[in-house]
């Protein structure tokens, strides 16, 4: 075997679309390969051109999917950074709005720099071990709950392939142009206008998906789905935008979401029950209008045993976003109860059901947490 590289990514380069559409077009002639590849690669461009028209023309775009862009969206939205990663062919380094300090509007800016004093002395008073630097960084994490999805304040590294960029272009004008008429949607589709405005010339007619009926997988086609757990599972659940956007990372689960009809909110554990809980409902319902990242939303999710287990790996553990680590053990608890007559099944999840990922087989924590394994299933932060 021989590899070689014929096509790589270097900083500050722009690929032409032009070219892209060539390299495509190259590439689709590997498919039936005459000579070699060198041969291929050096004929006419005409030949080429006729040959990625063919396939635009076709829908066999998967060529397309050859050439990469890097993208570098400053001031995005997070409703638009989940939007994007939902759709699984993609790498990202986005800003963390768990460990940073955010900027958003007046009326939520005021909430929140609130909320990061009042989570600061609560955590505090129940960790009092905590330096106030860890204290100060997980009450940013709880505080930015109040943050609107649609705060333009993101920083994020998109490197999408090329096909995959023209799909999403043209989901994009799809939803302007039939999305709903709710406050949410209209928001949104003003959100997906400046997304097309500020789009680099990358596109190219007809490598839209259209021909296969696709569109944004984020969000739900219907309103409800059968909760099962086998070899296969699905299961439905309310969730904060928060807590979904951690859990589309795992790309080997899918995920969609539907809005309540009456607004509902997530509530950090470490004030629930207190006198602070309703302090807090009242002040981020306040904020209804903006969809912080603390109103919840129906969530489905569905994937194999195989792939919730690589889930659990990452989420029940102390470093791991509260909420989602939560609702990973609930998960898990379901799947016990449901497969408890498949001995295959039951006994392949029961060892990752008895604490954090450090009691798992096989396992080694190079970056132990501050809980521990008993302790960081109990954290109320």
């Amino acid at each position: 075997m021989e590899i070689k590289v014929i096509a790589s990514t270097k900083v500050g380069y722009v690929l032409p679309k032009e070219d892209a559409v060539d390299f495509s077009g190259k590439s689709a002639g590997i498919c039936y390969l005459p000579d070699t590849v060198e041969t291929l690669f050096a004929e006419a461009s005409e030949k080429t051109q006729k040959r990625a028209n063919g396939n635009i023309k076709s829908g066999h775009h998967s060529v397309f999917g050859h050439p990469t862009y890097n993208l570098c969206f400053e001031g995005i939205p997070k409703i638009l950074a989940m939007i994007l990663n939902n759709e699984k062919a993609y790498n990202t380094s986005e800003k963390s709005a768990r460990y940073t300090h955010m900027e958003p509007s007046p009326e939520e800016k005021e909430l929140y720099e609130k909320w990061i004093k009042i989570f600061k002395e609560q955590i505090l008073l129940k960790y009092p071990n905590f330096d106030d630097k860890r204290a100060l960084k997980l009450a940013q994490e709880n505080a930015r709950y109040l943050i609107s999805v649609f705060t333009p304040a993101t920083v994020m590294e998109y490197t999408v392939n090329f096909g995959q960029l023209n799909y999403i272009i043209n989901w994009a004008k799809d939803y302007i142009e039939k999305g709903g008429n709710d406050d949410f949607s209209i928001k949104l589709k003003e959100i997906l206008t400046d997304f097309l405005k500020a789009m680099p010339d990358l596109e190219v007619e007809g490598l839209n998906s259209r021909i296969k009926n696709r569109s944004f997988s984020l969000f739900a086609q219907r309103k409800s789905r059968n909760e099962e757990f086998g070899e296969n599972y699905s299961t439905t659940y309310l969730a904060s935008f928060a807590q979904l956007a951690q859990a589309q990372r795992h790309r080997t689960l899918a995920y969609e979401m539907t809005l309540l009809d009456e607004a509902q909110y997530y509530v950090p554990p470490i004030i629930k029950n207190t006198e602070l809980e309703q302090e807090w409902l009242k002040d981020i319902s306040s904020l209804e209008k903006f969809f912080p990242q603390g109103m919840l939303v129906q969530v489905n999710e569905r994937g194999t045993i195989e792939n919730f287990v690589l889930k659990c790996m990452e989420r029940l553990c102390g470093a791991a976003q509260l909420e989602i680590m939560e609702q990973t053990k609930v998960t898990m608890e379901k799947y016990l109860e449901a497969t408890k007559n498949n001995p295959e099944l039951y006994n392949y999840l029961l060892p990752y059901s008895k604490g954090a990922r450090c009691t798992f087989p096989n396992w080694k924590c190079n970056s132990p947490c501050i809980f521990g394994g008993k302790d960081a299933m109990n954290r109320v932060i």
